[in-house]
């Protein structure tokens, strides 16, 4: 099972690989990961907030919902001049996937999603990956975006479909299904993964793995996340979560996704370099830099492009470069393995 790509596995499967001894299971996930990608390359990602805050969902982790005061002021959709200047800035510091997130509840046909559609447009010239990440889209929408050339559309289901309410009441379950469904419709790429530390247990991770295993095709790109705890959200006073914890969320997405990128995404900022590498170790081949110490806002931390080429030089790991996918799932070949 290791070593195929499967998408019919049951939740007693996921929960044999989970559960493994963490060595094993990091070993195990270390193997495939080096059948189905080169374990020397780690891609550099850029995530640009171009509209920031004010959102209407009650998402209890988000430090743009406006259900909370976090001290996030909303802003107007950026100029274009101005995300084209950080995605120019990301690429010369050896980025290679620039993600844009706009705070937004859903797409709405109007003149700011015809500035999106440029936005994309422009920074796909400068030959890195774009993802975007707008809230729900219908099926047109989907198609336009692909059409003005978006390589990839980020839609996490965050955690399991049974602690869901727990954590967003503003929109379904169903409603986030519906809209990767619309973008398999499309030749855009799938990133949808999950946040870790917001109360969940483990049958939660166990299930939220299940899910994102049980589609077919599996998602190109698996974001793992750690809570970022934001004053003033219903989640500030969530316990750390452990590395340990953290390790094994990668590692058994690795096995489950073995063509997947796995993205070691938000919580970064607060590892060490051997928590990092021990994440590389287990699979991860992706992560977030900035030159701005922020994700999408200053509540997210995130480690600057400088100490992450000192990280992967010191680990003797290089930049992946853009439009390099490590194994397309659907075409059902495992990239050659690295050194």
């Amino acid at each position: 099972m290791d070593s195929e790509i499967r998408h019919d596995l049951r939740p007693d499967d996921v929960r044999t690989l989970f559960e493994l001894p963490l060595l094993e299971l990091v070993f195990r996930a270390a193997a495939v990961h080096r059948k189905f990608h080169d374990p020397a390359q780690v891609q550099m990602c850029r995530l640009i907030s171009i509209k920031t805050g004010g959102c209407p969902e009650d998402c209890a982790y988000c430090s743009q919902s406006s259900h909370y005061n976090t001290e996030i002021q909303a802003s107007p959709l950026m100029e274009k001049r101005e995300v084209l200047e950080i995605a120019r800035r990301a690429r010369e510091a050896g980025v290679t996937r620039v993600c844009m997130g706009a705070a937004w509840r859903e797409v709405r046909d109007n003149k700011q999603f015809d500035r999106v559609l440029d936005i994309v447009r422009e920074v796909t010239s400068m030959g890195v990956e774009v993802c975007c990440t707008l809230g729900m889209l219908s099926e047109d929408q989907a198609h336009r975006l692909e059409e003005a050339g978006l390589y990839a559309y980020n839609h996490n289901l965050d955690t399991s479909e049974r602690y869901y309410s727990a954590i967003i009441t503003t929109r379904t379950y169903a409603d986030r299904l519906k809209t990767i469904a619309n973008i398999r419709k499309t030749g855009v790429t799938v990133c949808c993964g999950g946040i870790i530390g917001m109360g969940e247990n483990i049958e939660d991770r166990i299930a939220l793995l299940h899910t994102l295993a049980s589609f077919d095709p599996h998602p190109e790109s698996v974001p793992i996340n750690v809570l970022s705890k934001v004053p003033g959200t219903p989640l500030e006073n969530q316990p750390e979560v452990s590395v340990w914890d953290t390790v094994r969320m990668i590692a058994t997405a690795r096995l489950l996704m073995p063509a997947s990128v796995v993205r070691l995404s938000a919580g970064r900022a607060k590892m060490s370099p051997s928590d990092q590498a021990l994440c590389f170790l287990a699979g991860a081949n992706s992560i977030f830099s900035s030159d701005e110490r922020k994700m999408l806002t200053r509540a997210v931390p995130c480690t600057d492009y400088d100490a992450d080429r000192e990280l992967l030089a010191a680990l003797g790991l290089k930049m992946r470069p853009a439009l390099e996918r490590c194994a397309d799932q659907r075409a059902a070949e495992p990239a050659p393995a690295g050194a």
